[in-house]
C-alpha cells in the first residue's frame, strides 16, 4: 500500500513540475515579447518568398522616365514627391547602379538596357574635380556596367575619373580632400571618402599604373591613423592643416555630435577598410574593419532587428529615426568580411538584415509609385533632410548584399 501511494506522489510531482516548466517558458517568452516587441514581429521569410516580394518592388525602377537632369535620390512616401538631382550630386550614380545590379539579380535584360540608356548622362562627371565623390558617381554606375559588359568605352571613363579624383590628393596631408568651400574646415576628410578608393584601386588594375593605388593606400593609412577612437568607432569629419598636414579638429557633420557614433559613418568605415584589405591584403585594414564591425554589431543600442538608429548616441532612443541605409551598407560589407574571416557573426548579421529589410516594415509596399525599394532611411539629420524616407543608396547596398550573399553559395 505504501508503495502505491509513493508512486502516486511521484507521478503528481512530475506532472506538477511539467506544468511549472511550461508556465515559466511561457512567462519567459511573454516577458521577452513585452520588453522587445520587435523580437517576434517578423515571420521568418524563406528565400522564395523574399524573391517574390522583391521582384514586385524591383519593377518600379523601370517606371521612372529617363531624365538627363533628374536622377532619383529620395522621396516622400506620404506625398509621393520624388527628389531629383543633377549628375553632379554625389548620389547620382546609385540609380543607374541599381539597374545594373537588378540585371545581375534577375537576368532580365530590361534592366541592363535601361541602365545603358541612363549611363551617358553621367559621363561628364569624369571631368568634375570639385568633388571627392567620383567613386560613388562613376564606379557605382560605370563600374557596375563595365563588370557586366566589359565595354572599352566604360573602361576609359573609369580611368579618366580616377585621374580627375587623383587631383584632390595632398602629399602634405596624405589624403584626398573631401569638400571644397567649407568655412569650418581648411582641408576636410570624411570617413565616407574611403568608399571612393575602390575607383583608384581598379584604375591601377585596368592601366597597370600604380600611382592610383599608391594614393588610395596613403589615404587609407592616414584615415586608419587618425579617424578612429579607442572604442573603434570613428569620427565623421577630420579637419587638417593643409600646410603641416596635422589634424586640427575632429567633428561630425551629419551625426548627433562630435563625440557620437553616426551609424552610416561606422558602416562606411567597415566597408571601406574591408574593401581596402581586398586590394592590398594589409592586415591592419582587416583588423580595423573587424574592430569597428564588432563595435556596431555588439552595441547596446542596436535594435534586435539589426536596423540601427541613425546615430548610436542620440539621447531620445528609441524615439528616433532608424537608418536602413546604414544597415544595408554594413550588411554588404560584412558578407565580404565573412568571406575573408569565416566569422559566423558577420554572416548572421547580414542574414538578419536581409530578413528585416525584406519585411513589410522596411520594404516599400507594391502600391507605392517610385523608383525605390526600401523605406526608413535617414539622410542628413543636421539639416532635417531625408528623414525616415526611401533613399537611393540604401537600395544600392541592399541589392549588393543580395548579390554577395548569393555568390557565397
Amino acid at each position: 500500500m505504501k508503495k502505491i501511494v509513493s508512486l502516486d506522489v511521484e507521478s503528481n510531482r512530475k506532472h506538477y513540475n511539467s506544468i511549472m516548466r511550461r508556465f515559466y517558458i511561457i512567462l519567459f517568452y511573454g516577458l521577452l515579447l513585452f520588453f522587445h516587441p520587435n523580437a517576434f514581429a517578423q515571420q521568418r521569410l524563406d528565400e522564395a518568398t523574399i524573391q517574390k516580394r522583391l521582384n514586385t518592388r524591383f519593377e518600379k525602377l523601370l517606371e521612372y522616365p529617363i531624365d538627363s537632369l533628374g536622377f532619383p535620390r529620395s522621396m516622400s512616401v506620404k506625398t509621393g514627391l520624388i527628389k531629383k538631382v543633377p549628375s553632379k550630386d554625389w548620389t547620382s550614380g546609385f540609380y543607374v547602379g541599381n539597374l545594373w545590379q537588378l540585371y545581375i539579380i534577375t537576368g532580365d535584360t530590361r534592366y541592363k538596357e535601361y541602365a545603358s540608356q541612363w549611363n551617358p548622362y553621367l559621363e561628364k562627371e569624369k571631368f568634375n574635380g570639385k568633388t571627392h565623390d567620383m567613386g560613388f558617381k562613376i564606379y557605382c554606375s560605370y563600374g557596375k556596367g563595365y563588370e557586366i559588359t566589359q565595354s572599352e568605352a566604360y573602361k576609359k571613363i573609369i580611368i579618366k575619373s580616377a585621374q580627375t579624383l587623383s587631383t584632390r590628393f595632398s602629399n602634405k596631408v596624405g589624403s584626398l580632400k573631401s569638400w571644397d568651400n567649407r568655412d569650418r574646415w581648411e582641408f576636410p576628410v570624411i570617413i565616407d571618402n574611403m568608399m571612393n578608393l575602390e575607383l583608384l584601386f581598379e584604375a591601377s588594375k585596368l592601366t597597370g599604373d600604380d600611382s592610383y593605388r599608391k594614393i588610395a593606400i596613403q589615404h587609407a593609412n592616414t584615415t586608419l591613423k587618425n579617424h578612429f577612437r579607442k572604442d573603434n568607432s570613428c569620427y565623421h569629419v577630420l579637419g587638417y592643416d593643409s600646410i603641416s598636414g596635422k589634424v586640427i579638429s575632429k567633428n561630425t557633420h551629419q551625426g548627433y555630435s562630435d563625440a557620437s557614433s553616426w551609424a552610416r559613418g561606422q558602416a562606411w568605415a567597415v566597408y571601406g577598410f574591408t574593401m581596402a584589405y581586398r586590394y592590398t591584403m594589409d592586415k591592419s585594414y582587416l583588423k580595423q574593419a573587424e574592430a569597428t564591425a564588432q563595435f556596431f554589431i555588439n552595441h547596446k543600442n542596436l535594435p534586435v532587428d539589426g536596423i540601427p538608429y541613425w546615430d548610436f548616441d542620440v539621447p531620445n532612443i528609441p524615439n528616433t529615426y532608424r537608418d536602413a541605409s546604414a544597415a544595408a551598407i554594413m550588411a554588404s560589407a560584412l558578407i565580404e568580411l565573412y568571406s575573408v574571416t569565416k566569422n559566423e557573426m558577420y554572416l548572421n548579421y547580414s542574414n538578419k538584415v536581409i530578413q528585416s529589410l525584406s519585411s513589410d516594415k522596411y520594404l516599400l509596399h507594391k502600391s507605392v509609385k517610385g523608383p525605390f525599394i526600401l523605406d526608413h532611411c535617414t539622410g542628413d539629420w543636421s539639416k532635417k533632410l531625408e528623414l525616415d524616407e526611401p533613399i537611393v543608396y540604401g537600395d544600392y547596398y541592399f541589392l549588393e548584399t543580395l548579390i554577395r550573399k548569393k555568390a557565397l553559395k
